[in-house]
């Protein structure tokens, strides 16, 4: 049973910095691309990073672009996402997702399995 669980949301002033953290068990985590979407209150889900298995190719929506950073550790089955200078419009619930494949899509489709999400609040 493959799972993700997603950690290390929570409220933070705008400019600030947080790392979310979504580790995953049940597959071979290093064949495999992840990504992180998000969904704000009452907005569609949105893709925010993705990278690839070996962690070479990563791929970022315009919106984070200079601010966040996805990273993965094979060894700890564990891939993050560092933001910073947040702003209040990051607000959201954050999802990270496991690939069908190894490459770095941005195509939700491409993504078989989800985490529960984790709350991130940036306040102004």
């Amino acid at each position: 049973q493959v799972q993700l669980v997603e950690s290390g949301g929570g409220l933070v002033q705008a400019g600030g910095s947080l790392r979310v953290s979504c580790a995953v068990s049940g597959r071979t985590f290093s064949n495999y691309g992840m990504v992180w979407f998000r969904q704000a209150p009452g907005k569609e889900r949105e893709f925010v990073a993705t990278i690839s298995s070996r962690g070479v190719a990563r791929i970022y929506a315009d919106a984070v672009k200079g601010r966040f950073t996805i990273s993965r550790d094979n060894a700890k089955n564990t891939v993050y996402l560092q933001m910073n200078s947040l702003k209040p419009e990051d607000t959201a619930v954050y999802y990270c997702a496991a690939a069908k494949g190894p490459g770095a899509t941005r195509k939700d489709d491409e993504y078989v399995y989800w985490g529960q999400g984790t709350q991130v609040t940036v306040s102004s």
